[in-house]
């Protein structure tokens, strides 16, 4: 049934109309964590004068077992998928036996026609599909989703915060139409503001309760901060590959060849290392960079082989992909990339940045990259 179900995924997301909202990055080719992360949107934003940015990091109550299977087909069809195709998504939904077993005693089966069943092929890509009519109302907003990961992203100028809270009770409204539940203990508000004389800011109500204003959150495993910096998550990240250093060494005392040791390295702590890289490492201090290359140094020493430094691993996914990005004319990103004159094929106009926040940003480095390799 696994197998059938990767058929029909791969059929569904070929027959998807371009015109999907570009905001929804799980399940499309060429979208990754990491871009769902970028905030430079946010930062340039934050290179104005009186400006600041305020982000809503949505929780759902169990997202996936609330899906009304009716609904979902309406959309479906409205997006363009073969009538058949929705008949067998509904049935494959609907009339589902469940019981529930204690010991050697059996309930009576219940017959379930809401929800999605877990750790089924489809039901992460038929959940994006199911939320791909929620978006911003306002040109000042923008709603971002990876799943059922959620942020609501206002761009604030002058205090003017009407068009994003409007954008918060539209969301609230758009949830009970689809029987979504907002759960507001778990879901919270981050402010980024960078002016010297910022003034208090009135919490976010949802159905009369007050969401918690946090200074760091956890968003797709990256720890972003209201002040946009990477200490957070870079201590985070040495700590946990710190951890599986040990690991490295207990295998080395066991007489693990050079190239084993290399090849653990590179799968259990390079990877966590350099995980979703494009979208933290360029606003690393040297402190925390200095931090990573004590842990490669070790590494190193213990496998007795010369390892990457992280800085190169970064220009290296940076370069590949900023090419994945000009390649695609649908990224939500690709018209960052605007090219120069014909004379100078293969380099790009740089984006004008005011702070070195935004200077920073992963696109500004990707295109001085681009641009110094050509």
């Amino acid at each position: 049934m696994k197998c059938f179900e990767r058929l029909v995924k791969g059929h569904i997301t070929s027959t998807l109309p371009d015109t999907l909202d570009l905001l929804r990055f799980a399940y499309r080719p060429n979208r990754f964590t990491d871009d769902a992360i970028t905030l430079h949107t946010a930062l340039t934003h934050l290179d104005k004068r009186n400006t600041y940015v305020s982000m809503l990091f949505i929780d759902y109550t169990s997202a996936f077992n609330t899906i009304v299977p009716s609904k979902l087909i309406i959309k479906l069809e409205t997006l363009g998928l073969d009538p058949a195709l929705c008949i067998w998504v509904l049935d494959f939904l609907t009339g589902r036996p469940q019981v529930v077993r204690v010991g050697n005693n059996i309930s009576t089966p219940l017959s379930i026609n809401i929800g999605a069943p877990q750790g089924c092929i489809l039901i992460p890509l038929l959940y994006s599909l199911f939320t791909h009519d929620c978006m911003a109302m306002h040109a000042s907003n923008s709603i971002i989703e990876f799943a059922d990961d959620t942020t609501v992203v206002g761009l604030i100028t002058n205090n003017d915060e009407t068009a994003y809270r409007e954008e918060v009770g539209a969301l609230g409204v758009w949830c009970q139409e689809n029987n979504l539940t907002l759960n507001v203990n778990k879901t919270k508000e981050m402010i980024v503001d960078f002016r010297k004389q910022p003034r208090e800011h009135p919490p976010i109500h949802i159905d009369g309760t007050v969401v918690e204003t946090v200074e760091s959150f956890k968003f797709l495993g990256v720890h972003i901060t209201d002040k946009l910096k990477c200490s957070t998550h870079t201590d985070s990240v040495v700590k946990k590959a710190q951890q599986r250093l040990f690991n490295l060494r207990r295998l080395k005392k066991f007489g693990l060849s050079p190239k084993t040791l290399t090849n653990f390295y590179r799968c259990i702590i390079e990877s966590i290392l350099s995980g979703f890289i494009t979208a933290w490492y360029s606003n690393c201090s040297a402190h925390n960079r200095k931090a990573f290359q004590r842990v490669v140094r070790s590494a190193q020493r213990i496998t007795r082989g010369k390892l990457p430094a992280l800085q190169d691993t970064y220009t290296t996914q940076c370069h590949r992909k900023a090419k994945k990005i000009i390649k695609d004319n649908n990224h939500p990103s690709h018209c960052l990339f605007t090219p120069l004159s014909s004379r100078r094929r293969g380099q790009y106009r740089c984006i004008k940045a005011g702070t070195v926040r935004l200077k920073n940003n992963f696109y500004l480095k990707a295109i001085r990259l681009l641009n110094s390799h050509h």
